[in-house]
């Protein structure tokens, strides 16, 4: 019977920081609020999200955004989207119109509230960049 109930205990435990920490990684996103430009100021790389639905993305790397094909920066331009809470997580999708690597139709930016959107190519891995939102003059 103890058992049962140190396992109860240990169970509810893992439930509660497992809501406590999921609902704290992530705000919810007004999508009003998401065009600007947004940079690493590490890298250099920077995207800017039109008002009218298009996007400029510059001196990002292919590794950065796909998690595979080089660390040479590259350049790519197209249509966003903001798609809101799927699959638990907020994020625009980037749909490439011109450039980048040519081998994919587009990917996907989280945002993570406060101004700062992400690429995670790996959900099971670390964002491979980190962007954000630069001050406007």
């Amino acid at each position: 019977m103890i058992l049962k109930t140190t396992g109860g205990r240990w169970l509810g435990a893992v439930l509660a920081a497992s809501a406590a920490l999921t609902t704290g990684c992530t705000e919810s996103v007004d999508a009003g609020e998401l065009p600007g430009v947004y940079r690493n100021s590490e890298t250099g790389g920077e995207i800017e999200l039109g008002s009218d639905g298009t996007f400029t993305a510059t001196g990002i790397s292919a590794d950065e955004y796909l998690g595979r094909g080089g660390a040479d920066p590259v350049d790519f331009s197209g249509r966003w989207e903001f798609l809101g809470d799927q699959a638990g997580s907020d994020f625009v999708y980037l749909a490439i119109g011109t450039g980048g690597t040519g081998t994919i139709g587009g990917v996907q930016l989280y945002t993570r509230g406060g101004g700062k959107v992400e690429f995670n190519p790996d959900p099971d891995g670390p964002p491979s960049l980190t962007l954000t939102e630069a001050d406007t003059p």
